[in-house]
């Protein structure tokens, strides 16, 4: 079997694609590889086993590159254009989109799709003060099409309310570890204040899923997934644990519009809920947007802290500013929560 060592380095060089390329950009991900060649991105899955995945056998990297092409073409039907193969001749050749033909064997499936404009990407746009009202409400009118038609989950409202209850007990787990030297003061406060709310007032998730706002959305909706086409499209979502997609349709605007805050650009989260609120009726309350957004900070908050475990020690300062980042952002949550 060909080592991901040989895959990258074929990868990594512009003359072994099935079409004239002048160079590769290649970006390492904490799962995969990823190769920008021209108008295409191939998206390469790491031979690992996490917690939540394992991606360990070839059978398995291709059900999951399967399961991204479908899942998000719901979002970006134009971006995702097919899984193709790396398959080794019986020269012991390597060949992208090569042939699967007797004396061939595949050693390796991708993910193929179509390159989209760094400029135009929400964090990019951002970043460069480009994003305007007319941008976030067709992106936003975009998302609420897609709750409207998504799957809507059968779950009972005690076993929704369980399931933030857990993921409020996993994060502080986690982030409480004596490695990360994170304040234990601000996360207990932060924990309890999550735990009071779902106790004080179930009525409200109650209620959200008695409307039939619990579906199977996107699970990892940030900036750097929207991009700002005339006709936008939102990629890169959580192919791997359908659990992680199973979201209050406020909670992932909830989570987009937090990291627009973190990135200091408040104003989209208000456009967002406000033309999701025009299109749908549905009109969430503000005290609950706020307990997502805590929700959400915290999450990335955790993803951020555990980053110091894969990545070497001099890096480790910039992931435990970004953990702190975010739990000062959970904090002015909290406190509109009015249970601070």
């Amino acid at each position: 079997m060909t080592d991901i060592d040989t895959k990258v380095a074929h990868l990594s060089r512009s003359d072994n694609y099935p079409f004239p390329a002048a160079k590769v950009e290649v970006v390492e991900t904490h799962m995969s590889w990823v190769f920008l060649v021209g108008d295409f991105v191939y998206k390469m899955k790491k031979p690992i086993a996490l917690p939540f995945v394992d991606f360990r056998t070839l059978s398995a990297r291709k059900y999951f590159c399967e399961q991204s092409l479908g899942l998000n073409r719901r979002l970006a039907a134009s971006v995702y254009l097919d899984v193709v193969p790396l398959v080794m001749d019986s020269s012991g050749q390597l060949l992208l989109e090569g042939d699967a033909q007797a004396g061939t064997e595949t050693v390796e499936w991708l993910e193929k799709m179509r390159r989209l404009p760094d400029a135009l990407m929400l964090d990019n746009a951002i970043a460069r003060g480009t994003v305007t009202e007319n941008d976030v409400r067709r992106f936003t009118k975009r998302l609420a099409e897609f709750y409207r038609s998504a799957k809507l989950l059968v779950l009972s409202p005690e076993s929704y309310r369980q399931k933030l209850s857990d993921e409020v007990t996993s994060n502080f787990t986690v982030l409480s570890e004596p490695d990360l030297n994170l304040p234990k003061p601000l996360l207990q406060n932060l924990e309890n204040a999550q735990f009071d709310f779902l106790g004080k007032h179930p009525a409200l998730f109650d209620e959200r899923v008695a409307k039939g706002y619990i579906v199977e959305g996107h699970g990892d909706l940030r900036p750097e997934h929207v991009c700002l086409l005339a006709e936008p499209v939102i990629i890169d979502c959580l192919e791997f644990n359908r659990a992680l997609r199973i979201r209050d349709a406020a909670d992932e605007l909830a989570f987009l519009a937090m990291e627009c805050e973190l990135l200091g650009a408040g104003f989209i989260g208000e456009l967002v809920f406000d033309t999701y609120g025009r299109e749908t009726g549905d009109r969430p309350e503000e005290v609950l947007i706020a307990f997502y957004k805590l929700l959400r900070a915290i999450v990335r908050a955790r993803l951020a802290a555990l980053h110091i475990r894969d990545h070497p020690v001099e890096v480790h300062p910039h992931w435990l500013r970004r953990a702190r980042a975010y739990l000062a952002l959970a904090e002015n949550y909290q406190q509109a929560l009015h249970l601070g």
